[in-house]
């Protein structure tokens, strides 16, 4: 037979210690047994056990820190966090370099222009115009800034407006042909963006369309407008096929003074390509076909009509200032 084994007692002695305080009486009630040997209902196989052990013992087997607090998970989200605060800075600086230039060249174009009452009729009836194609600009604006086949804002020089916008297709199988497209504006307002019906229409059709964007007037004369539009087809010439474009089938398109503007940028490389000039990083041989829709191209004659449509003769003749394709 099995001798129990006896419960070891750490009950103090009278005779030493004296009558047990209540607070060590209350100590002693509220401490727990703990099974050593037999069975659960074996009343000598347990020994007294205090709740603070317990709960030492949990503390112990706690993690010094917690998965939440690991080091490298809380470095990571800390410098994500960094780089949006600072992406967003370098956003809302750009946006008030932008808005600043905007504001400028608006003040200098109205020095030029003047505010007579041609100006002001002109002005009322495109806000007329405009106000009717509003839902019809909504669209087109949604599907430009949401849309996840427009690229926006490509970088191609290094002068304020040396962007373009790039339009692909949804189908991405094989090389597509590719149009570089010239905005128009009257050399004045000019901008990427104006391309955006052309390269939805166009895209859809399994073409790439690139709409390039340059110096208007203040900002740059025509000679600057030739040359940020050279740069920009040398982008895509040199370029296109990281998108999925082919070298081979590149066409230039103009609109209005785009128009002009893209018969001035070919007529300026082939000289330069005959050795009257310094060569680029294209050439005319890579072009297709230029197609100029609604372009003005013999200025010089079109100097008295552009005065009787509100773009004085004074303003005219600034923006041909050091122009030689005229």
């Amino acid at each position: 037979m099995r001798s129990p084994i006896l419960p070891i007692s750490n009950k103090p002695s009278h005779s030493l210690l004296g009558q047990p305080s209540p607070s060590t009486m209350a100590s002693v009630a509220s401490t727990r047994t703990m099974p050593l040997m037999g069975g659960e209902d074996d009343p000598t196989s347990r020994l007294p056990f205090s709740p603070s052990f317990e709960d030492d013992k949990a503390s112990s087997q706690k993690p010094l820190l917690p998965r939440a607090l690991n080091p490298t998970t809380t470095t990571s989200s800390s410098s994500y966090q960094q780089r949006r605060r600072q992406s967003f800075g370098r956003d809302v600086g750009h946006a008030a370099a932008e808005t600043f230039l905007l504001t400028r060249l608006t003040l200098e174009l109205l020095r030029f222009l003047g505010v007579g009452y041609k100006w002001i009729t002109r002005f009322l009836a495109l806000c007329c115009y405009a106000l009717l194609l509003f839902p019809g600009f909504l669209q087109v604006g949604y599907y430009y800034f949401f849309s996840p086949q427009v690229r926006r804002s490509i970088v191609y020089g290094d002068q304020p407006r040396n962007r373009l916008d790039l339009y692909l297709p949804k189908n991405s199988e094989g090389l597509k042909p590719v149009i570089a497209f010239v905005t128009g504006g009257a050399w004045i307002i000019g901008y990427k963006a104006w391309g955006c019906l052309l390269g939805q229409q166009l895209s859809e059709r399994d073409i790439i369309v690139a709409c390039i964007d340059y110096r208007n007037f203040p900002q740059g004369t025509m000679s600057d407008m030739v040359k940020d539009a050279s740069q920009g087809i040398s982008f895509v010439c040199n370029n296109i096929a990281e998108f999925g474009g082919d070298p081979d089938r590149i066409y230039l398109m103009g609109q209005s003074a785009g128009a002009h503007i893209g018969a001035c940028t070919i007529l300026d490389q082939a000289i330069k390509e005959a050795g009257e000039g310094e060569s680029t990083s294209w050439s005319v041989s890579q072009i297709k076909a230029y197609f100029g829709l609604s372009g003005g191209y013999n200025l010089l004659n079109l100097v008295d009509y552009f005065h009787s449509r509100g773009l004085y003769r004074p303003l005219f003749l600034r923006l041909l200032h050091t122009f030689r394709c005229q």
